[in-house]
């Protein structure tokens, strides 16, 4: 296990193989990266909360969307919440969790991407603005002391105190 030392710099780690066997991303994609789960995702952020709606929103197939939804409750981003129309059985509505509404910026910044280079000519289908004043949202990077980044060459990745490295990355190291 790699010790974490918040003095650790990019001269510090060398030509380090910095490469985690416990990648946070790899674990997220393993819960949402999917098709599916994005569309049903980015459904339940749009207000849609019952099954019949979401499958006509998205065109999953019946099985399909049943598998997505249960996998997110299972998962924890969203929650069953029962229901019943007058004269029909009881169903559940699926809201997001906490952690579900935490995907929000990942989901603003796939369709930022894709209204830049997939759009039509006609410009993005959908334009998300504060409900407060208006204005077009805008995602922005920065670091906790304020200062704006404007991209992955000011970031510096570092061990975090949770890393296990590859073993050619404790081996390079010197460290365990």
């Amino acid at each position: 296990m790699a010790t974490y030392d918040a003095g650790m710099s990019e001269a510090t780690l060398g030509n380090v193989p910095f490469r985690v066997d416990n990648c946070s991303i790899e674990r997220t994609l393993g819960i949402v990266g999917e098709k599916w789960t994005f569309l049903v995702l980015r459904e339940a952020f749009s207000g849609v909360r019952r099954f019949a709606d979401m499958q006509a929103a998205t065109g999953a197939p019946r099985q399909v969307l049943s598998a997505r939804l249960t996998r997110l409750v299972e998962e924890g981003l969203l929650r069953k919440v029962p229901y019943r129309e007058p004269g029909q059985r009881q169903r559940d509505e699926y809201r997001l969790t906490e952690m579900g509404r935490d995907l929000y910026p990942i989901m603003v910044a796939l369709m930022h991407w894709g209204d830049r280079y997939l759009s039509e000519p006609d410009g993005p289908p959908v334009l998300l603005t504060h409900r407060g004043c208006g204005a077009l949202i805008e995602q922005r990077f920065r670091c906790a002391d304020g200062h704006e980044v404007a991209g992955p060459l000011e970031v510096t990745p570092l061990p975090g105190p949770g890393a296990s490295l590859t073993p050619e990355a404790r081996a390079g190291s010197g460290g365990s």
